[in-house]
């Protein structure tokens, strides 16, 4: 009993000793540490210090620029999808043109689409984005084969850029225009002309789209 009371006192008397010293360090730490207004004045950054970024690290917005000025099938949908509508799938124009690609109501009922089918899906948009270059193709294989190389109203005709230039302004209006050696000018609602077009899309490698009619099956 006498040794427990023994063991007891002396833990006590280390821990009296621990707290002790370390109410001393708290003591002495304190003048230097001053007031919470001292603290935090002490931590706060006066000028932010420049950071060492990767070489290679690029921004999203660089990198949409980079994506849109691919000469590919990609960088043509991203381009196309950016001047219609800055790519967004859900917007409606003044004029009644919807989603990223700005497809009119004419379109959507020749290929047998809903609006509000066309509207909710960005997949959907994408599919007949395709489709339709795919039929533009088919429709404007003369005028691709006629005048891709050559200089028409001062512009350098190229596959992309008259299938570019039919989107605008519709297969019919294109045709017109090569017709006419390039004086019969066309621009859609908002005064953009095919040579716009033609000039903004040339050279992209649209290979990977056939020239095929479209042939009525839906498109889903």
């Amino acid at each position: 009993m006498l040794q427990s009371k023994k063991m007891f006192f002396t833990w006590v008397e280390s821990l009296l000793v621990s707290l002790s010293i370390s109410a001393l360090i708290t003591l002495l730490l304190l003048p230097s540490l001053g007031t919470r207004e001292d603290l935090h004045q002490s931590l706060k950054v006066e000028t932010p210090k420049p950071v060492a970024v990767h070489q290679d690290f690029v921004p999203l917005t660089e990198l949409s620029v980079l994506i849109r000025e691919s000469n590919n099938l990609i960088g043509f949908r991203e381009k196309m999808g950016y001047r219609e509508s800055r790519n967004n799938y859900f917007i409606t124009n003044p004029y009644g043109h919807i989603g990223k690609y700005q497809f009119g109501k004419s379109a959507l009922k020749f290929y047998g689409i809903s609006e509000k089918d066309f509207l909710n899906s960005p997949s959907l948009q994408e599919k007949l984005f395709d489709r339709s270059l795919s039929h533009n193709k088919w429709k404007l294989r003369n005028e691709i084969r006629d005048y891709s190389g050559k200089y028409v109203a001062g512009v350098l005709v190229t596959e992309s850029g008259i299938l570019a230039a039919a989107h605008l302004v519709g297969v019919n209006s294109v045709k017109s225009f090569f017709k006419s050696k390039g004086k019969s000018m066309y621009a859609d609602a908002n005064g953009t002309t095919i040579t716009n077009y033609l000039k903004s899309f040339q050279n992209f490698d649209l290979s990977q789209i056939p020239a095929s009619e479209y042939d009525g099956r839906k498109i889903i």
